[in-house]
């Protein structure tokens, strides 16, 4: 495995959010699309911040969890990704190797790394691609 890169396994053409949209918008669209974390982009795309559904359920639901759900709602409709977010998350580069990009997400417990390009997103790994990798037969 020592001569896959990054780009190998990223995920392209990834959708992200900006810091001052709704968790209400956030949670829809990770839900609609299905996936676990969105990064969060300023103007110019660069990558400024990374939300995981944990992040969404532990910061934002988790004191409503007693809430009627139009509570809840509308408790996420007034803050902002921007207040969940972690900022400058832990990121990769395309041409890292793939074997530190695993080892960074494996010892700080992450279940994916943004990616990008002279600070903008290009993609995303996630531990989801590394198993697509392997069920796939491990070929590149």
């Amino acid at each position: 495995m020592g001569k896959l890169k990054v780009m190998d396994l990223m995920t392209e053409n990834v959708f992200s959010v900006n810091a001052d949209e709704d968790l209400a918008r956030l949670s829809d669209l990770m839900e609609d699309i299905h996936v676990r974390h969105m990064p969060v982009k300023d103007k110019e795309g660069r990558l400024v911040g990374l939300v995981s559904q944990r992040d969404l359920l532990r910061s934002a639901l988790y004191t409503a969890k007693d809430l009627p759900l139009t509570e809840q709602r509308e408790l996420l409709q007034r803050m902002t990704v921007g207040e969940i977010m972690t900022a400058d998350p832990e990121t990769a580069e395309m041409d890292d190797d793939i074997e530190e990009a695993g080892r960074v997400m494996l010892e700080n417990k992450l279940g994916c790394l943004p990616v990008v390009e002279g600070g903008k997103l290009v993609g995303i790994l996630t531990e989801a691609d590394f198993v697509k990798f392997v069920v796939e037969g491990g070929e590149v």
